[in-house]
């Protein structure tokens, strides 16, 4: 059986007027989704919809469903109660106090996850990359607890699970067998951190962890938290493996700090390869002083898939809970001084796996009959609102299934 919803606000193009300025035009519709989550018809709103299933969605604007391409959803200590970090004086510091607890926490990694996913459910996100811990201590237990919190939501969520050794790679025999047992056992991508800065042998780790994605026919998400000539390094050795070994997945470079010291000429040329080589860019648009923001707008000019994650939130690494992926759109463009109509409503596409409304000449693309039905629906007059304002209340519907709020 089909479902209609009434009166759902749409971006249907834009004026421009003598000043240059640009205003998003959209217009009131009535959607009617087919019983397989797909758009079967878009009418006017002027048009009367006579059917007991409809939903009136009272003017709310209509967004692509939001998608967080970072996560750790094994990570946070949400549905615990309040807890600080603890501090610490390097990153060896930091990985030792995790790994201490992370047998006490293992126990409550399954409600945690749940806690989490419910959060990005209630801000419009319908789908999520998780990094989940692998390491000698628990070996697949957080595995195990967040696959289950997954299949709990999955009605409303889509995921990919990345089995992430977070402790190192080559310091423990025993981590690139657990790495194994994990794709064997769920996770879909091999994830990969710092080769340099936790496993101090760059070519070995890069290699082993070729092995093991070329085993299993896997992606790679590969943290490099490294800055300057170190991190850039790290990414341009792992694409010449990538052409020398005939490597056939995907490679996503998380926070890639590497990028952000380059000159412009350098940044472009390496963003070139990046998209030869069918290698993505992740960020969390870090608001720290000491990190400087990767250049994504070049990135993004030369044909690179750019993505943004909330990374972890309220964990042992940060106290804070913003947990919004809409938030992370509206600091890269605080950040980078965007402000125009254009600009602000063409970032969304960093949440979205780069589908907007409007493209860049302000043509309606998106919602088509035949697309996936799956929408945030939220008080905005428009997507460029929506960023610069960050409203609250939303509503997901992810393949035709509005999501309802346990709470």
């Amino acid at each position: 059986m089909s479902t209609w919803l009434r009166n759902v606000r749409l971006e249907i193009g834009e004026t421009t007027y003598g000043d240059g300025s640009i205003q998003t035009k959209t217009d009131l519709f009535h959607i009617q989704v087919a019983q397989e989550g797909v758009i079967q018809t878009i009418m006017p709103a002027t048009e009367n919809v006579l059917d007991a299933n409809a939903v009136d969605m009272e003017g709310k604007l209509a967004l692509p469903a939001f998608k967080d391409m970072h996560n750790h959803l094994d990570k946070t200590y949400l549905s615990l109660g309040w807890k600080a970090c603890r501090p610490v004086k390097s990153l060896s510091e930091r990985l030792a106090l995790e790994a201490a607890e992370s047998e006490e926490l293992v126990e409550t990694a399954e409600q945690r996850a749940s806690a989490m996913i419910e959060l990005h459910l209630s801000n419009g996100v319908n789908h999520i990359r998780t990094h989940v811990n692998i390491d000698p201590y628990i070996k697949l237990s957080n595995l195990e607890a967040v696959k289950k919190a997954l299949k709990t939501y999955d009605q409303y969520v889509t995921y990919e699970i990345v089995a992430f050794p977070q402790q190192g790679l080559l310091e423990h025999e025993e981590m690139p067998d657990l790495l194994r047992q994990a794709l064997e056992s769920g996770a879909t991508i091999l994830g990969g951190l710092d080769p340099s800065g936790i496993d101090k042998d760059i070519e070995k780790l890069l290699q082993v962890t070729m092995d093991i994605a070329r085993e299993y026919n896997v992606d790679v998400d590969m943290h490099l938290h490294d800055k300057g000539q170190v991190g850039f390094y790290t990414m341009d050795k792992w694409l010449d493996m990538v052409k020398e070994q005939d490597y056939k997945g995907a490679t996503v470079f998380s926070h890639a700090f590497g990028l952000s010291k380059l000159t412009p000429p350098m940044q472009k040329q390496f963003a070139k390869k990046l998209s030869e080589y069918n290698a993505g860019i992740m960020s969390t648009i870090p608001i720290s002083i000491n990190s400087q923001l990767i250049p994504i707008d070049i990135m993004i000019a030369q044909g690179v898939k750019v993505a943004l994650g909330c990374d972890g939130f309220f964990d042992s690494w940060s106290p804070y809970v913003p947990g919004d992926i809409l938030e992370k759109v509206y600091n890269f463009c605080e950040y980078t001084g965007k402000s125009s109509e254009r600009s602000l409503r063409e970032s969304l596409s960093l949440i979205t796996q780069g589908v907007t409304p409007l493209n860049g000449e302000g043509e309606q693309v998106w919602p088509m009959v035949g697309d996936e039905a799956s929408f945030v629906f939220i008080d905005a007059s428009c997507s460029a609102e929506a960023v610069a304002r960050l409203p609250k209340k939303r509503q997901l519907m992810h393949k035709g299934r509005l999501y309802k709020s346990k709470h």
